[in-house]
């Protein structure tokens, strides 16, 4: 067996006693001895392999996989610029906690002096944005390598997944050739250890029994607790912790809102329209909470940023690392989770919130009503009244994600999943195709004509490969609608909008589609929508025709009817 071969085999079979079941491939001639182990181990049933030719598609789809799954997903390449491609998913693994084992192939170090093909400096690739960064040392033919090995893997997978917070790593994994097993090796990954390893020179076995190499506290062991101390208090949920949230605020009568709206939140206490109460004023002069406990971190609203500034307001936060947002800099206590307050809660403030939410929820249901079919929010209503029970929605970033949780619908049963680490668009649908393929139910994403194009790569899909039950709707109003909602989109700068921000494209999506071989369907009445919502097996696209002109108006009317709802 040469070493790359043995090298190679070994680092599969300790991932998989570390649980990684999901390996994502990209191929490539340097990382073949990873490609072969892996493709074994998937053939003993040992893991799932998905193979991608995009990069970067394929980072967001091991994303997708991991944040579902809540484990470490191993993501690998060949050299040079395939793993640049994988920089903008950690990234986003980084700020959105999610544990990444990235395995970087690369030239060992005497072909990157001689400036070999395919060659670019892979040491610490990624920046601070990995949790642990190792250049494994080139395999040679020598005892006392398979316990090196294995420790490495089992570093990697303790800091991805392991004693402080979930994230990316990056291993870089420079192979010599050959880099094809020897003529006789047979097939890598047996039960007990590594197949073919006889004539090495010494075990390639792992621990008895599929155990670790080296056994480690998984994450989130030992937490540090937040605890509440003033009566009239409110919860902001930010994706993780919707559902305990809920529970906790039952018990002791803090309003909770969340950044998705009602999507996963449950309970008397849930205040869906609690993004559009917290930009009214009025209310909120008299409805100030002492404390507010916010669990994640909140990246989509504004009105948000301002109540977690105001220096009258005590901010807890629970979120499990170093870097905690903090928009005034005032943040009195950080936990891994959140604990009883010290004082009782006090029922008046809890049924202020909830008589506010009422009027506000119905405000904005009776002014879309009014609107024509289709606009962004009323496509976002009608799909979260209209998924099926236990469905797991994908949320775009820009106006999907303010458009779901803007509608007021309260979904306990919905699993939302959106890209806010670092709020970008990039790769969103290979990141929903991901979550998908993990998920057991219906699936479904909304998304922006911008940002399904962005990644339109995601939906090159081999005939090999899980094709998950997904539909992904897009609201096409052909550009970068979300720009009209800001300072930018004010009539004062019409003069050069549409091409520096407005950003038309006039892109046939259909064409698209069908050059993927991906089903493609138009809804251009709301029946046609509603039709085009009810599960389906397989991969598709729900295209709405949307005017973005209409943007700002509408958004302008809401408050409007918001403000007066709540004040009367």
């Amino acid at each position: 067996m040469n070493p790359s071969t043995a090298q190679a085999r070994v680092i599969v079979d300790e991932l998989v006693r570390n649980t990684v079941s999901h390996v994502v491939l990209c191929p490539g001639s340097r990382n073949a001895p990873l490609s072969l182990a892996l493709s074994d181990a998937e053939t003993a049933g040992k893991l799932a392999l998905h193979v991608r030719i995009d990069e970067r598609g394929a980072g967001f789809l091991a994303l997708g996989i991991a944040a579902r799954t809540g484990r470490p997903v191993a993501l690998v390449c060949t050299s040079g610029t395939a793993a640049a491609n994988f920089h903008p998913a950690v990234l986003e693994a980084d700020r959105a906690g999610v544990p990444l084992i990235v395995l970087t192939a690369d030239r060992p170090p005497e072909l990157r002096a001689a400036g070999a093909n395919q060659v670019i400096d892979q040491q610490h690739l990624y920046g601070g944005a990995v949790r642990y960064f190792d250049e494994l040392a080139v395999a040679e033919r020598r005892a006392g390598q398979n316990a090196y090995w294995r420790s490495q893997i089992c570093r990697a997978w303790n800091a991805a997944y392991g004693e402080w917070r979930c994230g990316p790593v990056h291993l870089n994994v420079p192979f010599r050739e050959p880099l094809v097993p020897d003529t006789g090796d047979g097939g890598g990954g047996a039960a007990g250890g590594v197949a073919g390893g006889a004539d090495w020179y010494e075990p390639l076995d792992g621990r008895p029994r599929g155990a670790r190499w080296t056994e480690l506290p998984e994450y989130g062991a030992l937490p540090s607790f937040v605890v509440p101390s003033a009566r009239q208090g409110l919860v902001i949920a930010c994706d993780a912790g919707v559902h305990a949230a809920s529970e906790w605020a039952a018990e002791h009568g803090w309003p909770v809102l969340s950044e998705t709206g009602g999507l996963g939140l449950g309970g008397d206490t849930a205040i869906p329209g609690g993004p559009w109460l917290l930009g009214v004023e009025e209310f909120l002069a008299e409805h100030k909470p002492e404390q507010v406990l916010c669990i994640g971190r909140p990246t989509v609203f504004r009105q948000v940023q301002r109540l977690l500034s105001d220096p009258a307001v005590e901010v807890l936060l629970v979120r499990p690392d170093a870097d905690w947002p903090a928009p005034a800099h005032n943040v009195r206590q950080v936990g891994q989770w959140f604990d009883a307050p010290t004082k009782p809660s006090d029922p008046e403030w809890l049924a202020r919130w909830q008589c506010a939410d009422a009027a506000a929820v119905e405000a904005v249901r009776d002014t879309l009503g009014r609107e024509p079919w289709p606009s962004g929010l009323r496509v976002a209503e009608e799909l979260v009244h209209g998924l099926p029970r236990d469905s797991l929605l994908v949320v775009g970033s820009s106006n999907p994600a303010r458009d779901v949780a803007l509608v007021g619908g309260r979904r306990p049963d919905v699993l939302v999943h959106r890209n806010r680490g670092v709020a970008g668009i990039d790769g969103t649908v290979s990141t929903a195709i991901g979550a998908a393929c993990v998920h057991r139910g219906p699936s479904y994403a909304l998304l922006g004509d911008l940002t399904f194009l962005h990644d339109g790569n995601g939906l090159l899909i081999g005939p090999a490969e899980d094709r998950p039950d997904l539909a992904i709707i897009v609201v096409n109003d052909d550009g970068g609608g979300i720009f009209s909602l800001l300072e930018q989109g004010a009539p004062e700068h019409r003069d050069g909008f549409e091409r520096i921000f407005g950003t038309p494209h006039g892109a046939d999506l259909a064409a698209l589609c069908a050059a993927y071989g991906v089903p493609h369907r138009r809804a251009d009445d709301l029946e046609q929508f509603r039709a085009a919502l009810a599960p389906e097996p397989g991969l598709r696209v729900i295209e709405v025709r949307a005017d973005r002109s209409r943007h700002r108006d509408l958004h302008a009317a809401l408050r409007d009817a918001v403000t007066a709802a709540v004040s009367r």
